[in-house]
């Protein structure tokens, strides 16, 4: 195994490590710039805005809660907090999303977090043959299908849309 490179930001190390570990087959690819939005990825890799897996850390309860939604949607906190059985959904807090997930808003990546986090996946992004998700850095993605990402994220598939 190749020895880790010591100028890579210790985030994206974290990913690597942990998409090796579960055996991802995505391509991780690291940007020049940080696509802190889906447009900005999309328009970075040349795909379409729904085939970028947004990770929204949502706080229910005083406790984290992660969504996979595509680019092309926004999450309805509402109808996503009854089908997934709690009270309610909050946008987290930077400092509650640096916490549970040991990433930054716009990098947060749907694995390799301190802690497991209970996950759910935009059923969107079906319509996807490759999506593409933040790699722990805002700079960094990686490829991946639905199916490996339900693989590797334990996630529950739901739709976030009303």
């Amino acid at each position: 195994m190749a020895s880790p490179d010591p100028h890579e930001h210790p985030t994206l190390a974290r990913f690597r490590a942990e998409h090796a570990r579960l055996g991802g087959t995505g391509r991780i690819v690291v940007l020049p710039d940080a696509v802190h939005t889906a447009a900005l990825a999309a328009e970075a890799l040349g795909c379409e805005v729904g085939a970028i897996a947004n990770s929204l850390l949502f706080e229910a309860e005083g406790a984290p809660v992660l969504v996979l939604t595509s680019g092309a949607h926004r999450v309805d906190v509402a109808a996503t907090a009854a089908r997934i059985g709690v009270p309610a959904l909050r946008r987290a807090s930077p400092d509650f999303v640096r916490t549970h997930t040991g990433q930054v808003i716009g990098g947060v990546s749907p694995l390799g977090h301190p802690a497991p986090v209970p996950t759910y996946l935009d059923s969107w992004l079906r319509r996807h043959p490759v999506v593409w998700a933040a790699a722990g850095h805002p700079a960094a993605v990686f490829s991946t299908t639905t199916d490996e990402l339900l693989a590797l994220t334990g996630a529950v598939e739901i739709d976030v849309e009303a």
